[in-house]
């Protein structure tokens, strides 16, 4: 199952497209440990014919089930196209595959949707990772890690 349109159902009038769509049927290829992709593409597209083309427009939303790569806490990843629009050629050198009058819109939600991924996945931007930054005593005064370079202002050189 694939994410097509029928351009005989366009002649009409435009099309509405809602649903769920497998991340198996994305094929995405992800090679990164910290990222998985378990849940499936939610979208709400509407399609509509121009003269010689194909517009579309809609939401597309995906949860990507990732490590931070910090402090490597699991935690969810909302990936939102919300105002996503793709216009598709009928004709001309550009133009799109057309197979038995549909036109598979699959490959080009793929594209964007791993446009959007993240590079190196942060649980939240401020992430101090595995070690902490400084310590807290019972009284509930901060007090900072020594810094490396103290030692070695102490020499005499």
């Amino acid at each position: 199952m694939s994410l097509a349109v029928n351009l005989r159902h366009l002649e009409e009038e435009e099309v509405h497209l809602q649903g769920e769509l497998p991340v198996a049927e994305l094929d995405f290829g992800v090679q990164d440990e910290m990222i998985r992709l378990e849940q499936p593409l939610r979208y709400d597209l509407q399609v509509q014919q121009l003269h010689d083309s194909l517009l579309v427009t809609g939401s597309l939303k995906l949860v990507l089930d990732c490590e931070c790569v910090r402090c490597l806490k699991p935690f969810a990843y909302k990936l939102e196209l919300t105002g996503w629009a793709l216009h598709l050629p009928l004709e001309g050198e550009d133009k799109v595959s057309v197979v038995n009058d549909t036109v598979d819109l699959t490959p080009f939600v793929r594209e964007d949707m791993l446009i959007e991924f993240p590079q190196h996945p942060l649980c939240k931007p401020e992430c101090a990772g595995l070690k902490k930054k400084t310590k807290v005593h019972k009284a509930g005064v901060e007090e900072k890690p020594p810094s490396p370079w103290t030692e070695l202002d102490k020499l005499k050189l």
